[in-house]
């Protein structure tokens, strides 16, 4: 009989038929040969992220993915999750797995026997024996098997695996039917696809860390090894300290959040959030200020990546270094620009304006040390328009209790401020370390949150729609990857400027500007996740958020000028 169905397979360019019911597994594995050697772990299926597991009755846009693209990465970090849980669930029955959050190029991991941490001492075993369990999913090629049930059903299965995080989600989401994934006779939920098979997660480590360990996927540079561990002590110290409060709140996860949201602790939960931004930024001006009154300190720079709330960071810090009777004058790094003509380039041959080299780096360090001797500079204002740099006769002298404050990504780069006295700078990283999660086995990707407080920014403040944010955002990543992420650990104070409440107050925010990308452009996958991402929150008004809030900044409503 002959086939009747055909789909685009955006890989090779053509139309194959089909006969109706296959597999993404199946159609890769018969257009293998045409696929250049690629291993797909998932495909956009009109253009939305599909399982290999996903059967096809139509007539559809297919395009397979590897593990190098975005999606692809997804997937095989959310299967060597599974694959993890599912040896801890083998090997050492009763305790609890945390995967909490990523840092230091993994995802810090945690065991609880009860409430209590598994002794770090325990760990070196323990992580050889759960390392050698995964080994042996990957040799056994076990299939990740998706199932779809009545959600009362899988509530009942989680309460009985003593899953009750999950349990508490899907009882908030009222979701009538779940998806959820059983491997080797275990079961778990993950909100988005995983792998077909084990056999393809096969490059991943274990390290022991802190009170826990790191797991590790396949280093981005080089796909055949695992990552390595990077130091990442201050970023550490700065999670630890807001899960404590987190645990004090009891709020740990999305279904604990809702549960808060139902019983109308909406208010509370702003409050007492603002009040922890308050209390941490007015830590870091006193001690610049006690720097400062010991002859350092003279400037302050704030560095971040994207969307972290850098601007507001800088500006509520400067109402308390007032308080502390010092005088904040700010210097604007976007200024210092080297002309058009001089402007670096990246590998694309566009101007690389992340660049550190972007900047005119012997001026600016000229201008503050002559501002540090007292003398009075002229200061430049760059014009984007002609991509030149002018002088309106701006001028600027420090006083006896002048401070200056400069915010620019590039802040923490020691090169930045070469030709300044290492005592006269106070350095601040500013990040959304976001640390609720979804559940115990799926945490919020700081990344995510970022990038939701951009797309609501751009489009109300800078008339940029969620589909170009959206198609910009990899090389605002390359570009924190390449000049952010690898001096963070320079920062004297590190400032988490995420809030517990945020993402339930973006919802509707997000959701609205989410919809109004077509389904015909490749950006619909990543819209489409980020609505679903949301979509397991429940709505807070934005009315009882403070105008001084660092989320204004992105919402609107600020008493700040930007």
């Amino acid at each position: 009989m002959s086939a009747t169905l055909k789909i685009y397979c955006k890989n090779i360019g053509e139309y194959i038929p089909i006969k109706g019911g296959e597999t993404l597994g199946e159609l890769a594995a018969m257009l293998a040969p045409r696929l250049g050697g690629m291993r797909p772990v998932c495909a956009h299926v009109n253009n939305k992220t599909e399982p290999m597991q996903y059967q096809v009755f139509g007539p559809k846009q297919v395009e397979f993915l590897s593990v190098g693209s975005r999606s692809g990465q997804r997937v095989y970090v959310r299967s060597l999750c599974m694959m993890l849980y599912c040896a801890v669930a083998h090997e050492y029955p009763g305790l609890r797995l945390r995967i909490e959050h990523s840092i230091s190029g993994g995802y810090y991991c945690r065991l609880f026997e009860g409430r209590v941490n598994l002794p770090a001492d325990r760990m070196p075993e323990v992580v050889m024996r759960l390392k050698e369990a995964m080994r042996s999913l990957v040799s056994r090629n076990v299939p990740f098997e998706r199932k779809e049930r009545l959600t009362v059903d899988i509530i009942g299965r989680f309460r009985e695996e003593g899953l009750n995080d999950k349990v508490e989600l899907l009882e908030t989401i009222r979701e009538l039917y779940t998806t959820y994934y059983r491997l080797d006779g275990v079961v778990d939920s993950f909100y988005g696809a995983l792998a077909p098979y084990t056999g393809s997660i096969d490059v991943f480590d274990l390290v022991p860390y802190k009170e826990g360990f790191l797991l590790l996927a396949f280093d981005k540079a080089n796909p055949s090894v695992p990552s390595v561990p990077v130091p990442q002590e201050k970023m550490y110290d700065a999670y630890i300290d807001y899960l404590h409060f987190n645990d004090v709140l009891g709020i740990r996860n999305v279904g604990q959040l809702n549960k808060a949201v139902e019983q109308n602790r909406s208010a509370d939960l702003i409050n007492v959030a603002e009040a922890l931004h308050d209390k941490k930024i007015a830590a870091i001006a006193d001690e610049i200020t006690s720097r400062y009154h010991k002859g350092g300190a003279r400037i302050v720079l704030i560095a971040g990546p994207s969307s972290s709330g850098k601007t507001t960071t800088t500006k509520r810090l400067g109402i308390y270094l007032m308080t502390n009777l010092l005088s904040p004058r700010i210097i604007s790094l976007d200024n210092y620009f080297v002309n058009r003509d001089v402007t670096p380039r990246d590998e694309t041959g566009d101007y690389d304006f992340e660049s550190l080299y972007a900047l005119d780096l012997e001026q600016f360090n000229a201008d503050l040390n002559a501002l540090l001797r007292g003398e009075e500079v002229a200061l430049p204002t760059y014009n984007f328009e002609m991509g030149r740099r002018m002088y309106k006769g701006d001028k600027m002298r420090l006083d006896d209790n002048s401070i200056l404050l400069i915010e620019g990504i590039h802040g923490l780069n020691p090169e930045l401020t070469s030709a300044i006295e290492e005592r006269m700078k106070y350095r601040v990283y500013v990040s959304a370390l976001t640390t609720l999660s979804i559940d115990d086995h799926n945490w919020i990707p700081t990344t995510d949150n970022r990038l939701l407080r951009r797309i609501i920014r751009d489009y109300k403040y800078r008339g940029t729609s969620a589909v170009e944010t959206i198609r910009r955002w990899p090389s605002v990543r390359r570009g924190e990857e390449k000049w952010i992420f690898p001096f963070q650990e320079n920062a004297d104070s590190t400032f988490n400027s995420s809030l517990l409440f945020e993402l339930g107050v973006m919802k509707d925010y997000g959701e609205a500007i989410l919809r109004d990308v077509p389904n015909d452009v490749p950006e619909y996958a990543e819209a489409y996740r980020l609505r679903r991402f949301l979509s397991y929150f429940k709505q807070i008004g934005d009315r009882g958020v403070p105008p001084t809030s660092l989320l204004r900044e992105f919402l609107g409503g600020s008493s700040f000028k930007y």
